[in-house]
């Protein structure tokens, strides 16, 4: 460590922000104005995109989590703990939601609308803040 903080974590934090922003925020909105795509087609997209975004967010977490263990501040654990149980959430009682509607609309099914989607899009805003301000407090945290 050095007169930065946690320069290491800080960088991961700031990585998986713009993973976020880029995927959730940019792309999943975008894919479906283009030309020729379908419901089903862009939910069968979305669906590779974020099982690939999930994977490198746990990996990224885990990360995160070695580099605070080298010199631990309190507010560090707190986001970080906050983080965790978002994914967490997101990974363990969502995902397995939203991946069972996703597969009926694929199949052609007619499903009834819920707030399921709104759920998972309010935990990855209330994520992109816990990223910013885990990539602040680690880049200013005191060695």
């Amino acid at each position: 460590m050095n007169q930065l903080g946690h320069p290491v974590g800080a960088a991961l934090a700031f990585v998986w922000l713009g993973m976020v922003l880029a995927i959730s925020v940019l792309e999943t909105p975008l894919k479906f104005r283009a030309p020729g795509i379908t419901l089903a087609l862009g939910l069968g997209i979305g669906r590779l995109v974020f099982r690939g975004l999930n994977i490198v967010e746990v990996v990224l977490a885990a990360a995160i989590t070695v580099a605070c263990a080298v010199a631990p501040t309190a507010a560090a654990w707190v986001l970080l703990g906050a983080l965790w149980l978002v994914l967490a959430l997101q990974l363990l009682v969502l995902r397995p939601r939203l991946d069972r509607r996703t597969s009926l609309v694929i199949a052609g099914a007619d499903v009834a609308s819920s707030p399921l989607h709104l759920v998972y899009i309010a935990l990855e805003a209330v994520k992109i803040v816990l990223l910013t301000a885990a990539g602040i407090v680690l880049i200013t945290a005191a060695p």
